[in-house]
């Protein structure tokens, strides 16, 4: 299936998730709490604007990330769905993030080379989602899902100023009676997918008696639903469903579909190039990649995803092209400690994971760049890590290789250069956060060009839509 939509797409990021949403949340090889995920992840009405969708930002065919060339190329954060309202972190991949598992802090051991870390008195923290793992799946049973939650309230995503306008817009979106109010007990919505929403949840899922004001509130950027305790509670239950829904397409094959050339080889369908068994033998070895990016199977011998689900500090530069960074040149991004000081259990351990952002998994990395798509057509310039600091993964790779090698940029006289700047003065920027930077798996690497070049050869053996045979 997946390979089928992608090959029928166009240029244009916009009509390029129109087409994808399309059909997949045209129910092809879905379930029906798939398919309705779908028809959510896809829905712009869900927006104070009525122009954003999770898919705004999460574009299938460009690894489901952020699709804006002009966009990722300088702060690589995306405009909400009011003008002028931005977050402050690139768009995660929303692929595979379904496989992330609770947040959890590991009070184990952990061996760190040579030597055995004791996390009794320091725990590792491990899985959630969003960069700083504030999606934990305790809510919910699932970081998907709990994630699935946050961007139609925030703000600067979404910014519906009530969970019950999601719940609204869904069951009754507009030309089907908005503002007119459903009493419980009477006849059913009719909206573009209530039908199919209670379909999976039950008949009971809409039956809310809306105030007849409700459409006007929705409308508003700040406001409250007038609702009954019961009705608040029905809208409470819902909105769950939804963001249920969402997850369940997002762990569907048109989301996780395994079928990259990694996959194909493991099935005994490819083989590598030269180019990409040497990446392979320097990301296992050399390159230290596999520490954090596990390669081998997970349970039950399931295809490796490529990460840990881990936190770490890497000493990305600060992105100086963020507009929270441009309003205000002192700000740097907390990271995981970010979420850790709001929790009353982990609070103690923040300082020591100051910084730290979630280990993605590498799958779909470099899908869509223009350093796959050799012709330049069809292609995006994308943005890397959390900030999106690094346009390119040949220049990640560079990083990891030759950050604690090159001249610091305060000393060239050009403290907050770009990644462009950096590279073409041959030095590196200060970490953005400089406590807890790893030092023991990059920054000194000494590999090769040819070694770096590989590197990102057999990454990009990781990106869904490969046809075998092809």
């Amino acid at each position: 299936m997946f390979n089928r939509i992608t090959a029928a797409l166009v240029a244009s990021p916009i009509a390029l998730s129109t087409a994808v949403g399309s059909a997949l949340a045209n129910g092809d090889d879905l379930t029906p709490i798939e398919e309705l995920g779908g028809k959510i992840f896809f829905d712009e009405l869900l927006s104070i604007r009525k122009n954003q969708a999770c898919a705004s930002c999460h574009v299938p065919e460009f690894g489901w990330t952020g699709a804006d060339s002009e966009i990722n190329a300088h702060g690589a954060v995306y405009e909400g769905s009011l003008n002028g309202e931005f977050g402050n972190r690139k768009p995660p991949s929303s692929a595979y993030a379904t496989l992330s598992p609770i947040f959890y802090a590991d009070y184990g051991n952990r061996l760190l080379g040579d030597n055995e870390q004791d996390l009794a008195s320091d725990p590792l923290f491990v899985g959630g989602n969003f960069w700083d793992g504030r999606a934990t799946g305790w809510e919910l049973g699932n970081p998907a899902a709990d994630q699935a939650q946050g961007p139609f309230l925030n703000p600067v995503e979404q910014a519906l100023p009530d969970r019950a306008c999601v719940v609204y817009r869904v069951c009754e979106p507009p030309g089907q009676g908005q503002g007119q109010g459903q009493g419980q007990g009477q006849a059913p919505v009719q909206g573009q997918y209530a039908d199919l929403f209670k379909q999976v949840w039950g008949a009971e899922i809409c039956m809310i008696n809306w105030p007849n004001n409700v459409n006007g509130v929705c409308n508003q950027t700040v406001g409250e639903v007038d609702l009954s305790p019961q009705d608040r509670n029905k809208v409470d239950r819902a909105y769950d469903r939804i963001a249920l829904s969402i997850a369940a397409f997002e762990g569907s094959k048109a989301s996780n579909a395994f079928t990259s050339k990694i996959d194909a080889h493991r099935a005994g369908l490819y083989e590598f190039t030269a180019e990409e068994e040497l990446g392979r033998q320097v990301f296992r070895g050399k390159g230290q990649c596999s520490a954090c990016h596990v390669g081998s199977p997970g349970p039950g011998a399931a295809p490796p995803l490529f990460t840990d689900f881990t936190y770490d500090n890497l000493g990305v530069p600060r992105n100086p092209e963020n507009p929270l960074s441009v309003s205000d040149p002192d700000w740097r991004d907390p990271g995981l400690a970010g979420f850790l000081e709001n929790v009353p259990d982990y609070e103690q351990y923040a300082p020591t994971n100051l910084g730290k952002q979630k280990v993605p998994t590498l799958r779909n990395v470099g899908l869509g760049s223009c350093e796959a798509v050799q012709d330049g057509e069809n292609c995006i310039v994308k943005a890397y890590m959390h900030n999106g600091y690094f346009k390119s993964l040949k220049s990640v790779v560079h990083f990891y290789n030759t950050r604690d090698v090159k001249p610091d940029c305060e000393d060239l006289g050009i403290p907050d250069a770009t990644e462009e700047v950096a590279l073409a003065n041959n030095g590196w920027p200060k970490p953005d956060v400089a406590e807890n930077v790893n030092v023991d798996e990059l920054g000194d690497l000494g590999l090769t060009d040819e070694e770096e070049d590989a590197l990102v050869a057999f990454m990009m053996t990781m990106s869904d839509g490969y046809l075998v045979g092809q």
